[in-house]
């Protein structure tokens, strides 16, 4: 296996990482992913009061014995809540590792961050940002190519140039991800100087995924070419699944439409029914380019030790290549 120092900072088997997706990285998907090796990462942001949250911390904690983190969005969002709350809550319920990601460095955070002595993970899409949280203190930071489901930011980097550029710059251990799917797209990772990869598209395409069967069998259809960008036009780029309400939100755009314009077809409550009911032109679904590789619907252990086996294969036949 790979051990790195994701793997012992983390505690976890495999150096992989759960994207952290609105909606769908709840308690159960969270503990799925856990179990499986990996770090399943909560969305705080689901949960509209701190008790709610308290209960879904509970829940994965009922589901799983082994490391989770939890991710407090720093996004701009029509429905504000206060992280120093949610952040109470994980100090109380003794939460070890904390992911944070948005347009800006969680500067009033920090500080709680390191006395609870949570270990910090960062999530960017550039290195004057990653550069900017390991200065902060950040443990890790997580970088992500502009081919990445959800948020893309707008420098427009390319996985293989972002990754290695950052990698060789912090002293800090490096997590990678867009694109990410399969055993060669980690090894890439590795390749290009991360220590661990996140992965959150392949994860739609698995059987404990909480979305509807139709909506996964859509993805399953899905090619490369069947991703949009939206939300650029109020600074809130997004990589999502090309359907119906995509192409709309992206109409809205060229005529320039508000944010609470654009909220009305992308919202969370229409994403939300697109989930639970199926109804595949509803709302968005955050997806990257890879869903194009993304053939079959495993579980996600299977999904996991699939990787992992194949990866170290694949180390041993790159490794009898530069001896031969």
């Amino acid at each position: 296996m790979f051990r790195t120092r994701i793997v012992e900072l983390l505690g976890i088997k495999y150096p992989i990482v759960g994207g952290t997706m609105m909606w769908i990285s709840d308690a159960e998907f969270t503990a799925h992913i856990s179990n499986a090796g990996a770090l399943g990462i909560l969305a705080s942001a689901m949960y509209p009061t701190p008790d709610e949250f308290a209960r879904a911390l509970d829940r994965v904690r009922e589901m799983t014995d082994k490391p989770f983190g939890v991710n407090l969005n720093l996004f701009p969002s029509m429905r504000q809540i206060d992280n120093n709350e949610y952040l109470d809550v994980m100090i109380e319920k003794g939460v070890s590792i904390v992911e944070t990601s948005g347009h800006a460095a969680p500067i009033d955070l920090c500080d709680r961050f390191r006395k609870s002595g949570m270990v910090w993970t960062h999530k960017c899409v550039g290195l004057r940002y990653a550069q900017k949280v390991q200065d902060m203190g950040a443990d890790i930071v997580t970088v992500v190519g502009y081919e990445n489901g959800g948020a893309t930011g707008k420098l427009d980097i390319g996985t293989l140039v972002l990754v290695p550029r950052v990698a060789e710059c912090l002293n800090i251990p490096v997590i990678g991800g867009g694109g990410v799917c399969d055993a060669r797209s980690f090894m890439a990772m590795l390749a290009l100087g991360a220590e661990g990869a996140i992965m959150g598209t392949r994860l739609l395409a698995t059987r404990e995924a909480p979305i509807h069967e139709n909506l996964k069998q859509a993805l399953l259809r899905a090619e490369e070419p069947d991703t949009m960008l939206v939300m650029r036009s109020v600074g809130s780029t997004h990589r999502v699944w090309s359907n119906s309400a995509a192409r709309k939100c992206l109409e809205m755009e060229d005529r320039n439409c508000s944010l609470s314009e654009l909220v009305n077809v992308v919202g969370g409550a229409k994403a939300r029914k697109m989930y639970s009911d199926g109804s595949l032109d509803m709302g968005v679904i955050s997806c990257g380019q890879c869903i194009g590789r993304c053939n079959d619907l495993p579980t996600v252990k299977e999904l996991l030790d699939r990787i992992m086996t194949e990866a170290c294969e694949l180390a041993e036949k790159l490794w009898k290549c530069a001896i031969n």
